[in-house]
């Protein structure tokens, strides 16, 4: 148990300071992984691989002990090698190994731990989380079962999974971008990670029980624009519940959501007008909008995508079109430059809070997004909301 602990956790810390070149070492995550290595690696597995599997498997210790003509002879050895590979890989590990991972894990790192979260995450990860375990310890385990004495088992699978744990570390170690240099010397780790943690949230869900408006004005700009549209919103018994506004040049652009009780619709209505007529410099248009009903504006899957990237045509054209490809909507965007320091290339990075009526295939999303993370030479990120509920899980593709 003592020697999986420091395994464990020294793997992690190598691939945060090697791999992931973080500058401070995340110790909560670190405490997840020697967690996880002291009670599950050094506890647990050693009472399956050992005292359980004597039991089931009573010849395996002598199977082991054989030549190799020998063992290619004893069929009924042979079975029982192949029947202790499937237990452990297709049994011990989806059903056990990973899920008390993702709970360990959680409980360690998250200010509230839900194990039940921890597991929803799990499966939204499984295709993936198999798949590079199986071409790890697949052929460790034949090795392990066929050829190792009772006594060598846990030293070879200690051996292996200083391997498998930083591959591990790196897949799941952490719900952070990582803290690196990024497109060769252009975009240093503070930046970075400021870019690429933004986070943007879903469209307004309308309440059917109020009026809206839609509110675009574009002019000339000039100090206390958004203090007059504000206080004319404000004088109607109106809200603002999202807006974006920006200065370009000599010019100045803002849309907003407001949102008002029906009695105080007209109010709000003329105080806006009466205040953009003392303006000839701005033009407006204000659209009423109409809610639908809840069950058709509730979207069965939520998520955030973003992008970053040294800034070159056809990148938001790349990432929106595979979005559509897999039936997401982008219902909020938004996209930055980024000048990282003088005589660097600007950075590009954009944010899609995307939803679906239907939950797409997750592994091909992130498949997807892996591909063309590699045609572009940028970075994508994933996360996936359930409903209103909150984040379950984020991962960085890259």
């Amino acid at each position: 148990m003592g020697y999986s602990l420091f395994k464990t956790s020294g793997c992690d810390i190598m691939v945060q300071k090697v791999v992931e070149k973080r500058e401070t070492i995340d110790w909560r995550r670190n405490a997840a992984f020697g967690s996880f290595g002291l009670l599950y690696l050094g506890g647990v597995q050693y009472a399956i691989y050992v005292p359980l599997f004597s039991r089931l498997f009573p010849g395996a210790a002598g199977f082991a002990a054989k030549t190799v003509a020998e063992k290619l002879k004893d069929a009924p050895g042979i079975r029982n090698l192949f029947s202790q590979v499937f237990l452990d890989q297709f049994v011990h590990h989806p059903l056990m190994y990973f899920p008390v991972f993702y709970m360990i894990k959680d409980f360690v790192i998250s200010d509230a731990p839900d194990p039940v979260r921890a597991v929803k995450e799990y499966g939204g990860n499984m295709k993936e989380d198999l798949t590079a375990l199986w071409k790890i310890w697949v052929p460790s385990t034949l090795l392990n079962f066929a050829f190792m004495p009772m006594w060598a088992r846990i030293p070879w699978v200690a051996s292996t999974s200083m391997i498998w744990t930083c591959i591990l570390s790196a897949m799941r170690g952490s719900s952070d971008v990582p803290a690196t240099a990024s497109f060769g010397q252009h975009v240093d780790a503070q930046t970075f990670e400021l870019v690429t943690r933004k986070f943007i949230g879903s469209a307004p869900r309308l309440d059917p029980a109020h009026s809206h408006m839609l509110v675009s004005v574009t002019g000339a700009d000039r100090k206390g624009i958004i203090a007059d549209l504000s206080k004319a919103i404000y004088e109607g018994g109106a809200s603002i519940t999202t807006s974006k506004m920006m200065s370009l040049g000599a010019d100045f652009t803002i849309v907003m959501h407001v949102e008002c009780p029906p009695k105080n619709l007209f109010a709000t209505r003329d105080a806006l007008t009466r205040n953009l007529k003392s303006d000839a410099g701005l033009q407006a248009t204000i659209h009423d909008v109409t809610p639908l009903s809840e069950t058709s504006t509730r979207p069965v899957f939520t998520g955030q995508v973003s992008l970053t990237g040294v800034d070159r045509p056809g990148l938001l054209y790349k990432l929106s079109d595979l979005l559509t490809g897999k039936g997401l909507s982008i219902e909020h965007l938004q996209t930055e430059q980024h000048r990282v320091r003088a005589g660097a290339p600007m950075v590009f990075t954009t944010h899609c809070h995307v939803c679906g009526s239907e939950k797409p295939d997750i592994a091909a999303l992130r498949g997807a997004l892996k591909a063309l993370e590699k045609e572009l030479d940028v970075v994508c990120s994933l996360e996936i909301f359930e409903g209103n509920k909150g984040l379950l899980h984020r991962s960085v593709t890259g």
